[in-house]
């Protein structure tokens, strides 16, 4: 393996990390939003704020890891994607302020009516944010960001592949929310409320999935590039992700959730990787190869040696804060 294709795979596992917990994060909003009333969805809204209250901010650290280490290993890359698709970028960061804001006022509101505002705040962000990440992911893999930047402001991320994308993207986070909090509430010992979530997650799978493969027909066109890479080298990655999701689904209706977040978490990691599978060798699509954007050898080799530092140092903490959160203890506090 080369220098730079070393950097871009562990940039790519930040992707992949971000894709699962943060997105399990985002999906919280969608059952936020679609709890109900005060008094119908306050035991859904209590779910939420338990559940991603202590790693929220946690899981924004592998955005973070990302940015930092594609405009420090492959800048001119990056620069290209932030004038091309400055738009759904900062509709996305507009999201994750708003969210993260309306989040922490939500529990100090002085009346209902501030709370109920905040709430609308907090879930709508929760869903619009996915959905411009994903739409970033679709301008890029469908060639539409050029190498020396500056391309279309708005065709290059309203177009079939990206709100394909965007859709996807909300699917799938909503769809990795539902398991997890269907086994917090179980694990809790509310099983009344894990019914309720675990008959949302099976619809939000099932369509999430439907969308999924109803993508493939467009991006035959509209991104051939990653159409022929998803049928042949990454066909192995969509068919496990496949087979992953119908597990879920299954182990879902069975009241197995435990086993349904490993094989929900599997499904979206495969779907996710299979994209990168699929767009190698190029970090932008159709323009610019990964060996092409990469930056000096010894700036590559300073980012390989700090990702193995942050994995020794950081890497356990963050286990730990996601283990106990998954305790019988913090369940029922």
């Amino acid at each position: 393996m080369t220098l730079e294709v070393a950097v871009a795979s562990a940039l790519f596992v930040g992707v992949v990390a971000y894709a699962v917990f943060g997105g399990a994060d985002f999906g919280s909003g969608f059952f936020d939003l679609t709890a109900g009333g005060a008094r119908r969805g306050a035991e859904v809204r209590t779910l939420v704020d338990h559940s991603i209250g202590p790693v929220w901010e946690a899981n924004h650290v592998w955005l973070i890891y990302v940015l930092v280490m594609w405009w420090t290993g492959f800048p001119e890359s990056f620069a290209a994607a932030m004038t091309t698709l400055i738009l759904p970028l900062l509709l996305a960061l507009l999201g994750i302020v708003l969210r993260g804001a309306s989040f922490a006022f939500r529990k100090y509101s002085a009346t209902m009516g501030q709370a109920r505002l905040f709430g609308v705040v907090f879930a709508a962000s929760s869903v619009i944010t996915p959905f411009f990440l994903g739409t970033v992911a679709g301008g890029i893999a469908s060639g539409r960001v050029p190498a020396e930047g500056h391309g279309d402001l708005w065709t290059s991320w309203l177009n079939p592949t990206s709100l394909f994308g965007g859709a996807i993207a909300v699917g799938t986070c909503a769809f990795l929310a539902g398991t997890f909090l269907t086994a917090d509430a179980q694990r809790a010992g509310r099983r009344r409320l894990a019914d309720r979530l675990r008959v949302r997650s099976i619809a939000v799978g099932v369509v999430t999935g439907v969308v999924v493969f109803a993508a493939l027909v467009p991006l035959q066109r509209d991104a051939p590039t990653l159409s022929e890479g998803l049928e042949g080298r990454a066909a192995v990655l969509i068919v496990a992700s496949a087979l992953a999701g119908a597990a879920t689904l299954v182990l879902l209706f069975r009241r197995r959730y435990v086993a349904a977040r490993v094989t929900a978490f599997g499904a979206v990691a495969a779907v996710i990787t299979g994209w990168g599978v699929a767009q190698y060798p190029w970090m932008l699509v159709d323009e610019v190869t990964i060996a092409e954007a990469a930056g000096a050898p010894a700036t590559l080799q300073a980012l390989l040696i700090t990702t193995g530092l942050a994995v020794v140092l950081v890497l356990p903490a963050l286990v730990y804060l996601f283990r106990l959160t998954q305790s019988q203890e913090w369940s029922r506090h």
